[in-house]
C-alpha cells in the first residue's frame, strides 16, 4: 500500500519577539507626564504607559552614566562590574569593557537576533576592545565617548568605526579644560544628533522587520551641555517648541522642549511598527541611565517626590520611570511596584529569547511581571557611586541604607531609611535601629568587590 503524504502546509514556527530599548540621559522620574510632570508634554510615552505597564519602583544601575550603562549591558551591579564610574581612559573615552564580557547583545545573537546599538555608548571607543562591535553589536552609530555626547549637535557620530559628518560647526574645549578638548558646543546647526538616531532606528527596524531584531536606543536627551556658554546649556535643541512663548528660562524652555522632541520622535517608531505589522510582537522599553539633573526651574519637578537627584543615591538620584509596551502581550493600563533594576534587564530578554546567560548575573528576569504571573523577588538592591568621597546602599524591602564618605573612614556615615512610610527620606532612622544599620551594612560589605581601576574614590566627572 502506498504511503499517504500529507500536503497541509506545515505550520510556522512564531519568531522570537523583537526587543527595543529605549534610554534617556539624565531624565528624572517624574519628566513624563505619565509619571506626574504637569508642564512637560509626553503624550507618545504617556499613551505608551496607557497602552502598556508603568513601574514606580525602577532603579538605574547608580545615579551616573558610565556604571549605570555597564549594570544594563551585563546583568550585574555596581559592586560587581567592570565600569564602575564615568572614568576618562586613553586615548580618548571610557573604560572599555573587556574581551569576552557578557553582554545582552551577545546573549541574544546566541538566539538568531540582529542586533544593534543607535545612540550613547561610553564603554569604549573605536579601535578598543570596548567597541560595540566586539560585544555583540552587528551595527552601531552614534557617541562612543560620553564627553563626545554633552553636545547634541555635534561635528560628528560615529558609525560602525568611521565617523559621518553632520555638518555642524563647533567650538571645542583647550586641553587644560577637564574634558582635555574633548567638550564642545555647536555654533552652526544643521542637524541634531537624534535626527540622525531616527533615521538609524527606523532603517534598522524596516532593515530586520522579518527577523527577530534587539535595538538598544540610547538617546542623549535630556542631558545638559556643560561645555556650553552659561544659560544655553540646554539650547542644543533646534527648536524651543511648543514652549518658546512660556515666561521661562532659555535653559528651562530647552530642557523641556528636548523631552517633547524626544516623545516626538518614539512616537515615529511606534508608528512604525504598526505600520510593519510587527508591534505585536516587539516588546519597547523605555526608561531613563540615571535620575534627573534638570536646570533649576525643573529642580523641585523632576524628580518629584524624591529627595536628590544625578549623582545622589538617594531615590531621586536612582528611581527612573520604566515603561514597557507588548501589544496584545501585556495587559494594558496597569501599574506595578514591583522593585526592579537595571542588572534585571539581561535575564528578562534571555528568557523573551530562549537562551540561558552563559555567565554570572544578578539580575532576575521580570518577564513574569510583565505577564502579569507570581513574579520572584530580590532579597536586596545594591548600588554603588564613585564620586564624592564613594557612597554605597542597599534596599531590603521597605528599608535603606546609605553609607557616605566611604573612602574617608574618619568620615564615612551611615543613614536609614523606611522608604515605604517615608519615600522622601526625611529621617534618618539610624540611631533608632541600630541592628537593622548592622544587619544592611554588613549586605553592603557583601556585595562589593574590589576593582582595581575603580576605588571608591573621587572620579572625574562627565
Amino acid at each position: 500500500m502506498a504511503t499517504l503524504v500529507s500536503c497541509a502546509p506545515k505550520k510556522e514556527q512564531p519568531k522570537h519577539p523583537n526587543i527595543i530599548y529605549i534610554l534617556a540621559d539624565d531624565m528624572g522620574y517624574a519628566d513624563l507626564g505619565c509619571y506626574g510632570s504637569k508642564r512637560i508634554k509626553t503624550p507618545n510615552l504617556d499613551r505608551m504607559a496607557s497602552q502598556g505597564i508603568r513601574f514606580t519602583q525602577h532603579y538605574a544601575g547608580t545615579s551616573v552614566s558610565a556604571p549605570s550603562r555597564c549594570s544594563l549591558m551585563t546583568g550585574l551591579h555596581t559592586g560587581h562590574t567592570q565600569v564602575r564610574g564615568n572614568l576618562q581612559a586613553k586615548p580618548y573615552g571610557q573604560v572599555s569593557l573587556k574581551t569576552g564580557t557578557q553582554t545582552i547583545a551577545s546573549c541574544l545573537k546566541k538566539a538568531g537576533y540582529a542586533t544593534a546599538l543607535v545612540g550613547k555608548w561610553g564603554m569604549g571607543v573605536e579601535g578598543t576592545e570596548g567597541e560595540p562591535s566586539n560585544h555583540g553589536f552587528d551595527y552601531y552609530c552614534g557617541y562612543l565617548c560620553q564627553v563626545l555626547a554633552h553636545n547634541h549637535a555635534p561635528e560628528y557620530l560615529i558609525e560602525n568605526g568611521k565617523k559621518i559628518s553632520l555638518g555642524n560647526k563647533v567650538q571645542y574645549m583647550d586641553t587644560s579644560h577637564w574634558s582635555k578638548g574633548l567638550g564642545s558646543y555647536p555654533i552652526e546647526k544643521k542637524k541634531h544628533s537624534q535626527e540622525v538616531f531616527t533615521e538609524k532606528a527606523l532603517n534598522f527596524i524596516e532593515t530586520n522587520k522579518a527577523n527577530p531584531f534587539f535595538l538598544y536606543y540610547s538617546v542623549v536627551i535630556p542631558h545638559d551641555n556643560g561645555e556650553a556658554p552659561e544659560g544655553k546649556r540646554y539650547s542644543d535643541i533646534l527648536s524651543f517648541a511648543p514652549y518658546e512663548n512660556e515666561p521661562w528660562t532659555e535653559s528651562e524652555k530647552g530642557y523641556a522642549a528636548m523631552i517633547t522632541y524626544l516623545d516626538t520622535e518614539i512616537g515615529k517608531l511606534m508608528d512604525k511598527l504598526k505600520e510593519l505589522g510587527i508591534d505585536k510582537n516587539t516588546l519597547v522599553i523605555f526608561t531613563s541611565d540615571n535620575g534627573g539633573n534638570s536646570p533649576d526651574g525643573f529642580k523641585t519637578e523632576s524628580n518629584y517626590p524624591y529627595r536628590g537627584e544625578k549623582r545622589d543615591l538617594y531615590e531621586g538620584g536612582i528611581r527612573v520611570p520604566n515603561i514597557a509596551y507588548w501589544n496584545g502581550t501585556i495587559a494594558p493600563g496597569r501599574v506595578s511596584d514591583h522593585p526592579s533594576a537595571f542588572w534585571d534587564f539581561l535575564p528578562t530578554a534571555c528568557e523573551i529569547a530562549g537562551v540561558k546567560p552563559e555567565r554570572p548575573f544578578d539580575g532576575i528576569s521580570y518577564l513574569s511581571e510583565l505577564l502579569g504571573k507570581s513574579q520572584k523577588k530580590h532579597d536586596h538592591l545594591y548600588f554603588e557611586f564613585h564620586e564624592q568621597g564613594g557612597k554605597q546602599a542597599v534596599i531590603r524591602g521597605d528599608w535603606k541604607c546609605i553609607r557616605l564618605n566611604v573612602s574617608k573612614t574618619d568620615k564615612m556615615t551611615v543613614e536609614l531609611y523606611n522608604i515605604h512610610d517615608d519615600p522622601q527620606e526625611k529621617t534618618d532612622l539610624a540611631s533608632q535601629h541600630p541592628d537593622m544599620v548592622k544587619e544592611l551594612v554588613a549586605i553592603i560589605d557583601q556585595n562589593h568587590t574590589p576593582n582595581p581601576v575603580f576605588k571608591l574614590l573621587e572620579m572625574e566627572k562627565n
